[in-house]
């Protein structure tokens, strides 16, 4: 199998629109055009975020995501003051592994999300 790229991430909520105020207003993405019930964001140049209200589709909502999806910021604590100035809560503070800093959140349903900068090159 050959991919070109991933297209988008799908993320469950359970309210379009208090979930597009949050991806839009609060973290500042770009809304992609097109339908009104299935919004997306752009998340830089390849890769879109895609919230999906699994009723729309007749499925349940079971669970957030878990897996933190890393938004990838130039400084992370640079952009973590936006976000914490409209009411997100972060999971304690910016976490530096050595390598990379991170910073962890949810959305309004849950579902994980991290600001994320590596600083340090890739090892070979």
């Amino acid at each position: 199998m050959r991919v070109e790229r991933t297209d988008f991430v799908s993320v469950p909520v359970t309210d379009i629109g208090r979930s597009r105020r949050f991806y839009g207003e609060t973290l500042g993405l770009d809304e992609l055009p097109g339908e009104g019930a299935w919004p997306e964001f752009q998340l830089g140049e390849n890769l879109s975020l895609y919230l999906l209200d699994p009723t729309n589709i007749g499925q349940e909502f079971t669970a957030p995501h878990t897996a933190s999806i890393a938004l990838r910021v130039p400084d992370v604590d640079a952009a973590r003051a936006e976000p914490e100035g409209k009411g997100v809560v972060f999971d304690g503070d910016v976490f530096d592994t050595g390598v990379c800093h991170m910073a962890f959140f949810r959305d309004p349903d849950g579902n994980a999300l991290m600001l994320h900068r590596r600083y340090a090159p890739h090892a070979s």
